[in-house]
């Protein structure tokens, strides 16, 4: 009999890379490998989880917005990013039942600490300049995983990925309105986005990840590509963003705080002064600077809300 199911998962795994190799997309009921189910929800959990964890540093500038405009412009992206984080954590429980798991689960271990959430989210917004900057280029950098992934041969994550891209494209719009009107003002606005930029900067370049395993030996990241749900690495996106970002930062006059960065025409890629992964480990352990306030903050939350999701409990049963 061993030797029956051995064979017989040998043949299902043939077809399945056959089928990724030809485009196709798995769907949630298709048999897949253990290690693409696990690779699926680490990678749609943390998404999930840090879209909503996301929403809560611009959350804090609602009040503060400097105009009603502004407010609701901001309101809005907030309330698009919950959102994104509730399709996504839908997409993810699928791939739980075999588990006998749920989202209510995957909330216990955000707050366990045994699910991490995006390190660009556990950093404080000081300024209206942080909030203009998060929508600017930290979208723009989501922007470039989520495309990343448009075509991932998990069906369902790449169907939510294709809304979630479009309006994406309007919180980086949103994003740069905000820059553009700060440092098109007075000297103390522009000031306010450079000072933001200076702060921000490591934690962009770390939003990709650490570099991947030909430079590291560590294999995560080709579990990813392996199984056709992305297709580049995580350096690859670093540079594509440095591509397209760097240009715009320098033309509207502020100063990337790192005095190494250029392209070299040689080596076709940008040189950069690497940031601090010892650093970022300890972000996405909870350990960063509002780490502990954003999940004291979603713990009151989901434990005050908890009636609500009995009441609809009752109600379906």
């Amino acid at each position: 009999m061993t030797i029956v199911t051995e064979s017989s998962d040998s043949q299902k795994l043939e077809l399945f890379i056959q089928k990724i190799n030809n485009g196709e997309k798995i769907e949630a009921d298709d048999w897949m490998p253990e290690d693409y189910r696990t690779a699926l929800i680490k990678l749609i959990s943390m998404h999930g989880i840090s879209e909503i964890m996301g929403a809560l540093p611009e959350k804090e500038w609602v009040p503060k917005a400097p105009s009603l405009r502004r407010k609701l412009g901001i309101m809005a992206k907030v309330q698009d990013e919950m959102g994104h984080g509730q399709l996504l954590l839908r997409v993810a429980e699928d791939l739980l039942k075999p588990y006998g798991k749920d989202r209510g689960d995957l909330m216990q271990d955000l707050f366990n600490g045994d699910l991490k959430f995006h390190n660009v989210f556990h950093m404080a917004t000081k300024s209206w300049g942080d909030a203009g900057l998060i929508g600017w280029l930290v979208d723009g950098a989501a922007i470039m995983s989520q495309t990343n992934m448009l075509n991932a041969s998990y069906g369902p994550y790449a169907r939510a990925l294709h809304r979630i891209c479009a309006e994406e494209v309007f919180h980086a719009q949103h994003g740069e309105a905000i820059i553009m009107a700060l440092v098109e003002g007075t000297a103390e606005q522009k000031a306010l986005v450079q000072d933001a930029l200076n702060r921000w900067w490591e934690s962009l370049l770390m939003f990709f990840g650490p570099a991947s395993s030909e430079t590291t030996g560590t294999s995560k990241q080709d579990i990813t590509i392996k199984y056709k749900i992305r297709v580049k690495t995580n350096e690859e996106l670093r540079q594509k963003f440095f591509t397209k970002y760097v240009p715009r930062i320098q033309s509207i006059g502020l100063i990337i705080p790192d005095s190494t960065i250029h392209f070299d025409e040689e080596q076709q890629q940008w040189i950069y002064q690497q940031p601090d992964w010892n650093e970022f480990k300890k972000i996405i352990s909870n350990q960063g600077p509002r780490s502990q306030d954003r999940l004291r903050l979603r713990r009151t939350s989901y434990e005050n809300n908890a009636w609500v999701r009995d009441a609809l409990a009752e109600t379906i049963h």
